[in-house]
């Protein structure tokens, strides 16, 4: 983990290890909490301790949410998206938009070169992965990322019977 790692408190980092089954890697913040209070995304480093460059700076870790939004990219949604990105003028400056200011908060962590230009989830011109946007939508709220919104209302209520239980101390 890294020295930034040390600011995310342990209880966090324990939290996420049990939901992706294994330890994390250049976890920066909790951005995102589930209903329980665990966490469901988290900021991450533009490279990883191993020196692997990691363009997914909100990580998704939340298993539930994860497999709901697999459900929709099951549907076809995705290529629905990406269809309207083409053809939405409007929708698709405000998409790049969020993969600008995606850039640049990733640069202000650190420069990778291998990953310059690069965001994650497809954008600015497609929609490959929806975890990646709804991550970024949870992250920073509604109206930054067009298409993670419109996916997280299409999801719902998806806590609803879902309940991991509250974060203990």
């Amino acid at each position: 983990m890294t020295a930034h790692a040390n600011a995310v408190a342990q209880l966090d980092l324990d939290a996420v290890a049990d939901q992706l089954g294994r330890p994390p890697r250049g976890i920066l913040a909790v951005m995102s909490r589930c209903p329980s209070g665990h966490p469901n995304v988290v900021k991450t480093e533009p490279r990883l301790d191993d020196g692997t460059p990691f363009p997914t700076m909100f990580y998704l870790t939340c298993p539930r949410l994860a497999a709901e939004i697999g459900t929709l990219e099951a549907s076809g949604l995705m290529r629905e998206m990406s269809a309207r990105i083409l053809q939405d003028p409007e929708l698709a400056q405000h998409y790049r938009s969020a993969h600008e200011q995606y850039l640049a908060e990733r640069e202000q962590i650190g420069h990778v070169p291998e990953i310059d230009g690069i965001t994650a989830g497809g954008m600015p011109t497609r929609v490959k992965c929806l975890h990646v946007l709804v991550g970024h939508s949870l992250a920073k709220g509604p109206g930054v990322n067009p298409l993670g919104d419109e996916a997280l209302a299409l999801l719902g209520d998806w806590w609803t019977g879902n309940e991991c239980g509250p974060v203990t101390t």
